[in-house]
């Protein structure tokens, strides 16, 4: 009811309602298809930031852009520089344990990912004491802290990935502590590391784990020769922890037992409100050599300006970037397309800023933004969002586009991170006007709001919608659905075989994306302001960021 209030007095003050919303988006399935076919071409290379194909691919959406009919979106430029370094480990490297019953060497690649995204030349992990911290989490607004009473500065610290509570049926807030199956920030491993930086471990290995993870080991593997990418920041990372990685669960299982300690015993006691971390007689040890270069990449900018309020700003987003060279399949296909992930959503991007650009010109301003580096980290959506070129404060909300429904028109829309903002019970009335219903996420354990360029934006305030196509594909048996999204997941997802075919079924897609055209175009006519709900935790730096732009 909370949710319905809030998104009433909202649209009480909008121009527009969704009671007459925008007519249907006039997407053209053909040009969906020729978008995405060309990003995805072999020529790309696989649109990796920093490369041949990088120039390619910004070459391609700034033309397509101006085709469209769209203005540059920096100025005069069509780009915004996001200045990226790239470090590349020997392959080389092992991480080694000693101090138990015999000394243990896992390889990489095999047993364990290791990285740094310090900017030197050789990263030296010395003897350093093995932690076990459970999940990782230092929470003292719910009253747990996985920390406590252990100092792990100059540590190794071994963490479990998601949430203490992801196994529990239930998910929502009402479902546990850290939201039953749904998994919070805390979850993710960008988390985990983040805080192991913040208590000064000198390194921090997540154990690997598919379910909670929400993905093989071999979509880690995947990149595991490729450079890590971060921000080049003038602190040249040297604020972050000096090892992060990965290991497997068999792999940690192993090393635990050289210590007398069980994993299973180690995971059900994380588990546990109070959970003390174990103090190990472990050491580990790594010698990581680098390769250090520095580049500035692109995001891609063009904008439909608003007739009457065109310093406000409705925001639709999607990466261009994918993986680039990566680890062969047994074809011998080194190339890591990203058909799906994510050429469709550039293509679906494009789709509605020809719509927009061709149609009646919106009161406030539409900014169409293709991002670089979505999968090192989210890194082009969070330069632009800390370096914006139009205020936070005045962007009114927004949708983000990442891997579009090729699959068939399902019977329902699914929100991830449902519950969060006054803009889904819009998304919601819309998706109903299509025949479709609300469902609810198959697997909120794996954090999908946190893991696209929207949260980018949501860190800072702006509202951002990450929804699509949900429930059951129409005509087809009941699971079907399921069954080919988790095909995708373990056979082309972050792989050579994530590419076009020509006999995709766009059916879904369209009708997403003319929700999403017709949501940004009630935002951009109206004269509200979307907000979080209050009990978000990107509610206060909302209203605060909103006040400052008043």
């Amino acid at each position: 009811m909370k949710i319905l209030a809030t998104v009433a007095l909202l649209l009480s003050t909008a121009s527009a309602s969704l009671m007459s919303p925008a007519p249907a988006a006039a997407v053209s399935v053909e040009q969906l298809k020729r978008d995405t076919k060309a990003l995805s071409d072999d020529g790309f290379e696989g649109r990796a930031p920093g490369t041949a194909g990088e120039v390619k691919t910004v070459a391609y959406i700034t033309e397509r852009m101006k085709a469209i009919g769209l203005k540059p979106g920096n100025g005069t430029s069509w780009t915004q520089d996001v200045p990226l370094a790239s470090i590349t480990v020997d392959p080389k490297v092992t991480l080694n344990f000693a101090g138990g019953t015999a000394p243990m060497t896992l390889d990489y690649i095999k047993d364990m990912v290791v990285w740094t995204k310090r900017q030197v030349a050789q990263q030296v992990l010395a003897d350093a004491p093995v932690v076990f911290v459970g999940y990782g989490i230092n929470a003292p607004e719910r009253g747990w802290n996985d920390y406590a009473g252990v100092d792990v500065r100059g540590r190794t610290v071994v963490i479990l990935v998601n949430d203490p509570d992801w196994e529990t049926k239930a998910a929502g807030k009402a479902a546990g502590l850290f939201e039953g199956r749904a998994m919070t920030y805390y979850g993710r491993y960008s988390y985990k590391y983040e805080e192991a930086m913040r208590q000064g471990a000198a390194a921090a290995i997540i154990v690997h784990d598919t379910e909670p993870a929400a993905y093989p080991f071999t979509v880690i593997t995947s990149t595991a020769l490729a450079p890590k990418i971060d921000l080049d920041l003038p602190d040249k990372g040297m604020k972050r922890v000096g090892v992060e990685g990965w290991m497997t669960k068999p792999a940690a299982a192993r090393v635990f037992a050289t210590a007398g300690l069980d994993l299973a015993a180690l995971t059900a006691a994380a588990k546990v409100k109070g959970f003390k971390a174990v103090e190990t007689k472990l050491t580990a040890s790594a010698v990581l050599d680098n390769k250090i270069t520095r580049s500035a990449s692109k995001n891609v900018l063009g904008i439909v300006r608003g007739a009457s309020k065109p310093d406000e700003v409705v925001l639709y987003s999607a990466h261009w970037d994918h993986l680039g060279r990566c680890a062969a399949d047994a074809t011998g296909d080194d190339i890591c397309n990203g058909a799906v992930d994510n050429a469709s959503g550039i293509a679906g991007l494009l789709a509605i800023a020809e719509d927009s650009a061709k149609g009646k010109k919106p009161a406030r301003s539409v900014l169409f933004l293709a991002v670089t580096a979505e999968e090192s980290g989210l890194l082009g959506s969070r330069w632009y969002a800390e370096n914006p070129v139009y205020m936070l404060g005045k962007t009114v909300g927004g949708v983000n586009m990442d891997s579009l429904n090729v699959m068939g028109r399902m019977d329902g829309l699914t929100i991830a991170g449902a519950g969060k903002s006054e803009l889904e019970p819009m998304a919601v009335a819309l998706a109903k006007a299509q025949g479709r219903t609300l469902r609810a996420e198959d697997s909120p354990e794996k954090g999908y709001y946190f893991r696209s360029d929207h949260f980018s934006f949501a860190k800072l305030g702006v509202p951002m919608l990450d929804a699509g196509s949900g429930g059951e594909l129409v005509g087809k048996p009941a699971g079907t659905a399921a069954t080919v999204g988790a095909d995708y997941v373990a056979k082309r997802y972050h792989q050579p075989s994530d590419e076009y075919e020509a006999g995709w079924d766009w059916s879904g897609a369209v009708e997403d994306l003319t929700l999403y055209e017709q949501l940004g175009r009630t935002l951009a006519d109206g004269g509200g302001w979307p907000n979080w709900l209050p009990d978000s935790e990107f509610r206060a730096i909302r209203d605060a960021s909103r006040a400052g732009a008043k």
